[in-house]
């Protein structure tokens, strides 16, 4: 891409020499800052050749301001920008900057797993184990006895289904899955019970 002065107006041109097709910068997405700056270099840059060589601090100062303002447009749009400057009449070319390095991508920080509380969670799964079988072979003996066994195993059915979603929904959940086992066994060494009540 080549930075071009026409009157006191930058353009840009794409490859191909003079016979390139020109553009106002305003047109182009590199952002209206970049346009403007560009503008008001072109308008100083004529200004100062204009003037002679009585300018030659200034003619400094406008050659550093072009350089400045190619290394930002070749950044913005990712090639490599030249133009001739207006001051000396050398040609600049100015490459863009190399792109960002890659990242260094580290593992994320983990802590390491805790150890299985096997102690205390089988304590926790008997307590509850205990509580379900009791709990069921007291409902299903009191309705065997007092209404029929028929009632009884209904009684369990109903029970066992109730509990059975909660019980598949907790076995993952950390603290909680001490207490589904522990729940579960007991409701399956329940049956036991309950059959031999029945029948």
């Amino acid at each position: 891409m080549e930075l071009r002065i026409r009157g006191e107006q930058a353009v840009l041109a794409g490859p191909g020499g003079e016979d390139a097709r020109e553009v106002d910068p305003r047109r182009l997405a590199i952002g209206p800052d970049l346009a403007q700056a560009l503008h008001e270099w072109a308008r100083v840059a004529s200004a100062v050749a204009r003037s002679g060589p009585d300018a030659e601090v200034a003619g400094s100062v406008v050659s550093q301001r072009g350089r400045q303002l190619a290394a930002r447009l070749a950044a913005v749009m990712g090639t490599q920008v030249q133009f001739v400057d207006p001051v000396t009449g050398a040609e600049v070319v100015v490459d863009p900057p190399p792109g960002p390095a890659e990242p260094v991508r580290r593992p994320p920080r983990t802590a390491p797993p805790e150890p299985t509380p096997w102690l205390t969670g089988l304590t926790v799964s008997a307590f509850a184990a205990a509580i379900v079988i009791v709990a069921m072979l007291a409902l299903a003996t009191t309705l065997a006895q007092e209404t029929s066994g028929w009632l009884a195993l209904i009684a369990a059915l109903v029970v066992t289904g109730g509990v059975a979603p909660s019980l598949w929904l907790g076995r993952k959940v950390l603290i909680v899955r001490w207490a589904v086992y522990g729940a579960a066994a007991g409701l399956v060494v329940s049956w036991v019970g309950v059959l031999a009540t029945v029948f």
